[in-house]
């Protein structure tokens, strides 16, 4: 393998978040082998902040080269050469190499970045759900996506803009007995005041969904 260079801003680019094709069989199927260099790895910062989600793939080159450290459950960092050598447990993802395998890393921790990337939000349907908790912001309830709205606090048709400030999820029924009035007109409280959420980079990469592995969820609380 080529040495990596240490990561730049332009290298930390969101990805996608890796996906598991053996969780998308149907019950008829047999489940398909997930690809080891396609799992998940969560790298962490110097300052041990996560700031990206990548594959296996590019974190073992990462891992190679020099440019980060491999973070077992126990808080300790390897190099390459010290992470080859440890032993592959049962519960552990491995690759295949010469001579025996190669345990996958769910952490790594970069070397030289510093910087937490927080990129603004967008706007949409999906993300205001997920900051509402899919929870109608007017009586408490939750529902599913299907019987949930999007309204504005104060009314579009009296100069409301689509905002973080001014959206909140709602269910139908409190979205039909609001209409076009304010919350105080309509004697309707909001559980709490609407504003723009602050996601970390990782945390918008997940989407809501859970951590797929327990060693991810100290640096995802903290951050």
């Amino acid at each position: 393998m080529p040495p990596a260079a240490a990561p730049r801003d332009a290298d930390l680019r969101a990805e996608p978040a890796p996906r598991n094709r053996s969780a998308e069989v149907g019950p008829r199927a047999c489940p398909l082998p997930r690809d080891p260099l396609q799992l998940p790895v969560l790298l962490v910062n110097r300052l041990f902040v996560p700031v990206q989600v990548t594959t296996a793939r590019r974190g073992l080159l990462l891992l190679f080269g020099g440019a980060a450290l491999a973070l077992d459950e126990a808080g300790e960092l390897h190099e390459f050469a010290r992470w080859r050598d440890l032993p592959v447990r049962e519960r552990d993802d491995a690759l295949p190499i010469v001579g025996g395998a190669l345990r996958v890393p769910r952490i790594l921790h970069l070397r030289r970045y510093e910087r937490v990337r927080r990129a603004a939000v967008r706007l949409t349907r999906r993300n205001l759900m997920l900051r509402d908790g899919h929870q109608c912001q007017y009586c408490a309830r939750h529902a599913p996506v299907r019987d949930l709205n999007i309204d504005h606090v104060m009314p579009r048709s009296r100069g409301g803009p689509d905002s973080w400030e001014n959206l909140v999820t709602a269910c139908r029924p409190c979205n039909l007995r609001k209409g076009r009035r304010t919350p105080d007109e309509a004697g309707m409280r909001l559980l709490r005041a609407p504003a723009a959420p602050r996601w970390s980079a990782t945390m918008q990469l997940l989407h809501g969904e859970p951590a797929p592995f327990e060693e991810w969820g100290p640096f995802l609380r903290a951050s």
